[in-house]
């Protein structure tokens, strides 16, 4: 009778799972961190973010809370491809991403407006940028007394 060893038997299926780790391992981690340009338009402020592919309207969130500006949202990137042998691979990646902004605390939703066009979502802040107060020197008081010379008399 034939011995058979345990791990022979596994062994086709133990290199495939040996692959498929180090496949993840190689593979960077996919995370969706939209590109921001924060910019200053008269007194206003500008965030501009570049969400191309993104359906704006079913997946992204803009809100204004205790001076924050947040920006939320789901991504979906899917890609295709067919090989000359006929094989369709299709690939789906997706993630929620968000990007927060200090703003004046005072600021309410009223004085904030989004427009999406072309890829991109800019959201402008009315009236938050306040004008430059120049400085102004303030005298010091000395209420010491004031100390006697020690020259000699």
């Amino acid at each position: 009778m034939a011995v058979a060893v345990w791990g022979s038997t596994w062994s086709p299926l133990n290199t495939f799972f040996r692959q498929l780790e180090a496949d993840f391992q190689r593979q960077p981690a996919r995370r969706f961190v939209p590109a921001a340009d924060v910019t200053k338009d008269g007194n206003d402020l500008v965030v501009t973010l570049a969400l191309p592919g993104v359906d704006v309207d079913k997946d992204v969130d803009v809100t204004v809370t205790e001076g924050r500006l947040t920006i939320t949202g789901r991504h979906t990137d899917t890609r295709e491809s067919s090989g000359s042998n006929g094989v369709l691979s299709r690939e789906i990646h997706s993630g929620e991403f968000r990007r927060q902004f200090a703003i004046p605390r005072d600021v309410t939703a009223e004085r904030v407006e989004a427009d999406y066009d072309k890829g991109l979502l800019k959201v402008r802040v009315r009236e938050v940028v306040r004008q430059a107060v120049e400085p102004a020197k303030i005298q010091i008081r000395n209420t010491a007394p004031a100390l006697e010379s020690t020259e000699a008399k």
